[in-house]
């Protein structure tokens, strides 16, 4: 019997990868899925199974930096992990590249993809996706520090939280839930050391996110 914990709060990708665990061909493993809606449940759940896979939208979850991500990992050294976000910093995916118990997904990888990372992680093995593999390959990226602390997504969210968008109006321009939007607003602020819609402003003027134009508006 093999566990995968869920931890994703997006239904629409929960439903999806559960799926795919339930029509694995020729899969002799039997597989029990669990949901995980926060921290505290994930960490209840690998004290009850140190050996489960977890699934983990990192960028939507209760975890809010990767030294946490990586203390709660080395807390459960059997575990092991797949990373399934819609976008994640080269900076990030650079220092996870050494864990051999992470294995790395994109949101925009397809099912081939995401069926191999399944039977990896069922032998007990590592599995990067194409795009990601091809990053690792790659030169670093000289970019400048905000390209560092932000993925794409959340430099987007920022600059329309720079002109003056509720997190309202945001969900409904990216055709996204306001939960998705709000969690991406915390993160912003937590990586940019900010506390206030005002000083996140500041620093997307000073990065040239938004012009002054559009900031007074």
């Amino acid at each position: 019997m093999a566990t995968f914990l869920l931890a994703d709060n997006q239904d629409i990708t929960r439903y999806g990868f559960r799926y795919l665990l339930e029509n694995i061909p020729d899969q002799s493993i039997s597989i029990d899925t669990i949901e995980v809606h926060t921290r505290s449940e994930l960490i209840r759940n690998l004290k009850e199974d140190g050996e489960s896979i977890v699934v983990l939208d990192y960028s939507l979850f209760d975890i809010y930096s990767i030294d946490e991500l990586l203390n709660i990992a080395g807390r459960f050294p059997s575990a092991r992990w797949i990373l399934f976000s819609e976008d994640l910093s080269e900076s990030f995916v650079r220092r996870l590249a050494i864990e051999q118990n992470i294995s790395i997904l994109l949101k925009e990888s397809n099912a081939q993809e995401m069926l191999l990372a399944v039977r990896y992680n069922l032998k007990g093995d590592r599995f990067l996706c194409h795009n990601i593999t091809n990053l690792l390959f790659s030169a670093p990226a000289k970019k400048n520090d905000i390209h560092e602390r932000l993925t794409a997504t959340e430099i987007e969210v920022l600059k329309l939280i720079a002109q003056g968008k509720a997190v309202k109006e945001i969900a409904a321009e990216r055709v996204s839930s306001i939960h998705t939007i709000t969690t991406h607003k915390k993160n912003i602020f937590r990586k940019l050391e900010v506390n206030t819609v005002y000083e996140a402003t500041k620093y997307a003027l000073r990065a040239g996110l938004v012009e002054m134009a559009d900031y007074y508006i």
